[in-house]
């Protein structure tokens, strides 16, 4: 999913009027990504002169750290505070969701190429 890097954009326009569903609209002098209306094209990051539309892929660390900044915050909570075995309780549920999390997506990559073989 593409999105804007807020201090980059410029607000000139270039995204708003390229994209092919008008899923970018401005705010406060910011261009912003509507993301159920988006049809991620990619029209709008070879459009903008500022370079302001990035890609997924620049978020992974971000989400890394809120993830862990995640557990940790449970981790701090009294429930588990000076409880070795329910921390590592909740460690092996958390990698139990994140496991989860990754085989859906290699799942779901496994059959995305199988949809053009449908039509679409």
């Amino acid at each position: 999913m593409p999105w804007i890097k807020r201090d980059m954009c410029t607000g000139c326009g270039a995204c708003i009027y390229i994209c092919p569903v008008d899923a970018i609209a401005m705010d406060e002098d910011t261009a912003y990504i509507d993301e159920e209306r988006c049809i991620r094209c990619g029209v709008c990051h070879d459009a903008c002169p500022e370079d302001a539309v990035r890609h997924d892929g620049e978020r992974v660390p971000e989400e890394v750290r809120s993830n862990l900044s995640y557990a940790r915050n449970l981790l701090a909570h009294d429930y588990y505070l000076g409880d070795r075995a329910r921390q590592e309780q909740l460690i092996e549920r958390l990698e139990r969701h994140f496991i989860k999390d990754r085989k859906v997506a290699e799942a779901t990559l496994e059959k995305l190429r199988s949809l053009m073989e449908e039509g679409g």
